[in-house]
Formats: structure tokens, sequence, C-alpha cells
């Protein structure tokens, strides 16, 4: 089986536990507890900032949101250094570092390329976007554009969350490298800001995160990346959100807080964010085969 959806429909069944609670968490007389979660910034733009907000208002029980990248929002969890993880990567199964967390698929988020907003680029396909990671595409007239050089952004790390998911569905290799012409960043948040200012800059982030930047997203294969087209499936390079827990969680606050979020409330503070809930496209699941097979 086709070890991205192998991975998805583990994580689904994980998600089953929770789902089932429709009503909403218990009242807890919990006022002033507090949770710590940390993890990618792009999950925590989807989401968790409302959702913290609103368990807040309702349980009286703060969510502490910290940052530090996908890797963090895993491991942290594992060393039991905070409570929840934020993820927008799968765990690495076979590292011992990653392996006794569970990750749970709360909402679908999509990899966007964006430019800077004079940029007359609107469109592009993903055999364009592998070159340009190749560095066989280095100026913008190779892509109907102006003669100016493509100035790339990455991430550092290799296993940040938007750079190792590029590489698995685009490269379908995890591992892969990218080329040394680009500049490297820590976080997405330098990489966006750098598009927002500079005419020949180019990036992959989350849709989530793009939404709140003065950016143009391109189109990819012709297709427009917004929710209904994650939705449907029909943009291509979709993916799950996750929330890392301990691989048997007791506290019972995590367990709660895991409630409200996969709650018709909770579903409904992620809707509002323009964030589509996991649950409300596990259509992608069955697309993950045919969609790998249209990739390549």
């Amino acid at each position: 089986m086709y070890p991205r959806l192998r991975l998805l429909l583990l994580c689904t069944a994980c998600l089953l536990p929770f789902a089932a609670t429709q009503a909403g968490p218990k009242s807890l007389d919990n006022e002033g507890e507090s949770l710590i979660w940390a993890g990618c910034g792009i999950t925590k733009k989807a989401f968790m900032e409302e959702l913290a907000a609103a368990y807040e208002k309702k349980t009286g029980i703060k969510i502490v949101l910290q940052g530090g990248g996908a890797t963090r929002g895993i491991r942290d969890v594992q060393k039991g250094k905070i409570n929840i993880g934020g993820a927008c990567r799968s765990k690495m199964e076979f590292d011992r570092k990653e392996r006794f967390v569970k990750q749970i698929p709360v909402a679908w988020d999509a990899i966007v390329f964006i430019v800077n907003k004079d940029n007359p680029v609107d469109d592009i396909s993903i055999e364009q976007v592998r070159q340009i990671y190749q560095g066989k595409i280095t100026n913008w007239k190779q892509l109907g554009g102006n003669k100016a050089p493509l100035e790339l952004y990455v991430r550092k790390s290799a296993l940040s969350g938007v750079g190792y998911t590029l590489r698995e569905l685009v490269f379908y290799d995890g591992n892969d490298t990218f080329t040394r012409r680009a500049h490297t960043v820590k976080s997405s948040g330098p990489a966006e800001k750098a598009v927002e200012k500079d005419p020949n800059a180019f990036t992959a982030t989350g849709i989530s995160s793009a939404h709140r930047r003065d950016v143009k997203m391109l189109k990819v294969n012709g297709i427009d990346p917004s929710m209904e087209t994650i939705k449907q499936g029909s943009y291509i390079l979709y993916r799950p959100l996750y929330l890392n827990t301990k691989m048997v969680e007791k506290n019972p606050l995590v367990l709660d807080f895991l409630d409200f979020v996969n709650s018709d409330e909770g579903k409904a503070v992620i809707r509002r964010t323009g964030t589509v809930p996991y649950a409300d496209a596990l259509n992608l699941l069955s697309n993950q085969y045919r969609q790998s097979q249209h990739l390549q």
C-alpha cells in the first residue's frame, strides 16, 4: 500500500475514539489550570489560536501556545516536555525520537506556492515545481514571467513540516535535497515575508499561513488552492494537520480538549478559520494513491 495512504488510515483509526463525542466535552472544574501546546506555526495559524480561545472561554482552561516547528511538536510530546504538539508532517515511524507519539488528524491543509503580488506569473505545473527545487529553473522568464532571477526560499531543516511534506508529495522522498542555490531560512515566517517584499521571490508554505500574508498564491496545474478545491481533492497538494499526544494519554484535561476539538462545536471553530476539518473530507484518503500516480 502507498505509504502515505497507510499512515493516514492509521491516523484515522486514532481519531475514531475522539470523533464519537459530538456533544462537546464534559464541564470540568479546572478553572485556572493550563495545558502547553507547541509545534508548527502553520498548525497554530490554521486552527489552534481559535480553538484555544474557544476552549478557554468554555472551560476556563488555558492552552499556552508555543512555537518550535513540527519536529518539536512531535518529539517534545514523547519527551513529556509539553502536553500537546502540533505537526504539519507525519511522524517518522521508525525514528526512536518519534515512535511513541499518537498523531490525531484534525484538519486538512495544502502546500501552496506563493509569489509577490506584482509577479505576473499565475500558474505553475508540478513538473515546473520539481525543476525549480532541482535548480533547473532559475529565471522567471522560463515560467513566462519577467526576465529576472528566481529567488527560491526553503526551510533550513530537512524535517520541517512544509519541506518534508513537499518532498513526499512532489519528489516521493522525504529525504530528497533541494538546490544549493536556495536561500535557507529557519521557519516559514521569514520566507513568507521575503515574498511580500521581493518581486522575484518564490516559496512553499501552508495555505492557512499564506492567507494571512499579502502575497499571490499560484494555481497548480490550473487549479486554484481554496477550501473548496482542497475538500474536493481537485487541488492535489493536500495534507493532514495533526495534534500529537502520548501514545497512551491519561491526562483528563488533554483528553477533554481532544473531545472538544472533534466535537461539532470544535469543527465549527475550525471551519470559521477557513480550514477544512479532517472529518469533513475523508474522501481525500481514497484519493491518495490516485493522486500519487497522477503526479508522477
